[in-house]
């Protein structure tokens, strides 16, 4: 048999999967079930009890969420699954996003209660940015309030999806006890006894049959859309068989056209398998996704490799962890494959790197590999300068893979160790935090000698600082969370500068002439260089585009970062002396003279707010956000609940939590996502 046949049967098998949701829908749960029933582990733990696998770090089990993504691989119906739980908090959106863009598919997780939530939203869109088709399982059936089809109603109206019913509970909160598949027919009880690993697979008594009839007319009605052979079976009558179904459903699953969705309590081991047999059905196996695309690092145009395993080699790092002190990378490969002690080509940062272990990793347990091959999820130590976002290949036929996205922080704080020897510890922890985690930044501030940490929000820094206490031994004192903001420019502006001087003992010449312009907020900053690319030296205009990058790093009011600019390089003008560190610092000085002169101003986070509460405290709401100076945009009723939508800035919003619980008696809950960066107001 060929290497291609091989590599073919192999890729088949294979379901990269993630499991994606908002806060507290049952993502562990449910993946803590799936893990009993494919026999990788023998006692199902739970998230309430801080015994769930997957949450295995202190900080996940002390507060019952997940921080960390965590992996972990199984087999069902002769499918390899890798499983990446994702965490739900807002805080941690970095993480949902490194584990999407080396996924092929998704399940999403929805609460029958709370149906499509905020966070919700968010890992949806993340996961159609990368265009990953998914599965919906909506989990708490069992809850009081459960509502499947306010649910599927919130999926087009919110995330503009086509779900699509495969199977359907029967009977809602107390009295939902079974699901009816749709496809089959056939009603599915979860026995008790075997904590719902034997199932009952009956026909629906007579009064259900009804409902069944109802919901696969109405699963025909919607995949006849995007299927024509389904389409003319449906229109003449036919009875289509279930195979040719399923086929159909996969087919406009691929497509992104539907999201097949299933309905179960995964707390009470309803419906769980069948989640499973889905995953095996309708995702994507590495073979079904398009080829990832990257760049030769060297003529910089478009490469790509195809999947298979006697390909030339290309996997991404998407995820850094220090596992008590010693780095584990965590690699998707996309083609070839890496051995055990084999050295590969990190063309991220133009090194070589040793691959000295591989493994495939259960949560915090790991198994040796002596090989991963293409399609594979895999940890590698060894690697000491491996960053996430790196791209490993074969150095004779590089390639570069697209970075993953940066994030930028929204809130700081300040660190002092209590003398020299705990300063040093900090350092290092700060260090090793920030290896695993690109969405922390720290410095120390030049007056205060302070080590400032920024990150994605309250509980991010707050998780942080446990893990250095706790991990590290370190004694410090932290000061009150700060925003932070950015910069901005609300007209145009023009300028130029030269630079003429002797560093050292050279003398360096530059002269560039800039303009600055305000665009919409949001679309980030643009750099245009207008001059004539042939009459000026390469190295040259990198380095005034690189001098205009450092310009844009500190804005000319208070240091920030800027955003939402658009600068044109209009002139360049020589001299003798002029050269490429000349030419740097002229842009440099040109910009800032351009950025003064474009009337700067504050950006400050603005967060969109969610708070759901009962009918009678929705006065007590809305008062307590005018207090913080928050702008209500909308309010709907969910179930027996208001939801209030409103947008709020964050310097106004430490503390609102506590404040919120104490006008409604704890009885509303809230949801806080970071918007955008806008003008600051009074």
């Amino acid at each position: 048999m060929s290497h291609q046949s091989i590599s073919s049967s192999y890729l088949e098998k294979i379901r990269n999967i993630g499991v994606i949701a908002h806060i507290d829908a049952g993502k562990t749960t449910l993946t803590e079930r799936v893990l009993y029933y494919t026999q990788k582990i023998h006692r199902m733990g739970e998230v309430h009890d801080g015994t769930a696998t997957m949450d295995f770090l202190p900080e996940e089990q002390e507060r019952g969420i997940t921080i960390s993504s965590a992996f972990t691989s199984c087999l069902w119906r002769d499918r390899n699954i890798n499983i990446i739980d994702t965490p739900g908090h807002v805080d941690f959106t970095v993480e949902v996003d490194r584990s999407l863009r080396v996924l092929d598919g998704a399940v999403a997780v929805f609460c029958a209660v709370g149906g499509v939530e905020p966070q919700s939203e968010t890992v949806w869109r993340q996961s159609t940015r990368y265009h990953i088709p998914k599965i919906a399982f909506i989990n708490k059936m069992d809850r009081p309030g459960a509502d499947f089809e306010m649910v599927l109603e919130a999926m087009r109206r919110k995330l503009k999806a086509v779900p699509l019913p495969v199977q359907v509970p029967l009977g809602q909160g107390e009295e939902f006890k079974a699901v009816l598949d749709v496809i089959s027919g056939q009603k599915l009880i979860f026995e008790n006894q075997s904590l719902g690993k034997t199932i009952a697979r009956l026909y629906p008594e007579e009064k259900e049959i009804n409902e069944a009839a109802r919901w696969r007319d109405f699963l025909l009605e919607n995949l006849a859309e995007y299927d024509d052979a389904v389409m003319e079976d449906y229109l003449e009558g036919r009875e289509i068989p279930p195979d040719a179904l399923l086929k159909a459903i996969r087919r406009a699953t691929l497509s992104l056209k539907v999201v097949p969705v299933l309905a179960g309590s995964a707390l009470k081991n309803i419906g769980v398998q069948p989640v499973m047999d889905a995953v095996c059905e309708f995702m994507p196996s590495p073979l079904d996704v398009p080829q990832v695309q990257g760049i030769d690092p060297k003529s910089r145009k478009s490469k790509s490799f195809p999947v298979r395993v006697n390909a030339p080699l290309s996997a991404l790092v998407f995820k850094v962890s220090m596992e008590t002190g010693r780095k584990l990378v965590f690699l998707r490969l996309y083609s070839g494959r890496i051995s055990a002690g084999e050295t590969v080509f990190n063309s991220g940062q133009n090194i070589q790197e040793r691959v000295a272990r591989l493994f495939t990793v259960h949560a915090k347990h790991r198994e040796k590999l002596e090989q991963a091959l293409a399609g594979q999820i895999v940890a590698a130590a060894g690697m000491k300068d491996a960053r996430t976002g790196d791209t490993l290949c074969s150095e004779k036929d590089p390639i570069l893979l697209e970075k993953i996205s940066a994030y930028v922080p929204v809130i700081t704080l300040a660190l002092e160790p209590r003398n020299s020897q705990e300063e040093e510890k900090l350092t290092f922890a700060l260090d090793r935090m920030l290896q695993e985690d690109p969405t922390l930044f720290f410095e120390r501030d030049p007056e205060t000698d302070q080590f400032i940490l920024s990150g994605m929000g309250e509980l991010h820094l707050d998780v942080t600082l446990n893990r250095i206490k706790r991990e590290h031994n370190v004694d410090f004192r932290a000061g009150n969370p700060q925003v932070v903001h950015q910069e901005t420019i609300s007209e145009k502006s023009r300028a130029h500068a030269e630079y003429a001087r002797e560093l050292g003992e050279e003398f360096h010449y530059g002269w560039v002439e800039v303009q600055v312009e305000p665009v919409p907020r949001g679309q980030g900053n643009r750099i245009s260089m207008e001059v004539d690319s042939q009459k000026w030296p390469q190295v040259w205009l990198d380095a005034v585009y690189k001098g205009v990058e450092d310009a844009l790093q500190a804005g000319e009011l208070k240091g920030f970062p800027i955003q939402d600019v658009l600068v044109r390089v209009r002139r360049l003008q020589s001299a003798e002396g002029a050269d490429s560190i000349g030419f740097r610092l002229a842009a440099v000085q040109a910009l800032k003279k351009a950025l003064a002169g474009g009337g700067p101003m504050l950006l400050e986070p603005i967060m969109s707010v969610e708070i759901y509460t009962p009918s009678e405290f929705v006065g007590d709401c809305i008062n307590l956000l005018g207090i913080k100076g928050a702008q209500v945009e909308n309010m709907f009723d969910r179930g027996d609940q208001k939801v209030i939508l409103s947008l709020a800035p964050l310097r106004k919003m430490f503390g609102f939590s506590t404040d919120l619980r104490s006008a409604t008696q704890g009885r509303a809950g809230l949801s806080m996502k970071f918007q955008r960066f806008d003008a600051m107001k009074s």
